[in-house]
């Protein structure tokens, strides 16, 4: 079975995920951003911190 076959399989039971960053202080979700601030967080570093 691919990947694509097993997602299919619970189409039904997938919701949307908001993704939301913090933004000068306050969280907001990331598809509210334009084209420029979507691109820029697409290339966003993430860490683990120590």
């Amino acid at each position: 079975m691919s990947k694509n076959e097993a997602l299919s399989l619970h189409a039904d039971k997938r919701q949307k995920c908001i993704v939301y960053t913090r933004v000068m202080g306050y969280h907001r979700p990331v598809e509210s951003f334009n084209v420029g601030k979507t691109g820029e967080h697409k290339q966003r570093r993430q860490f683990t911190q120590q």
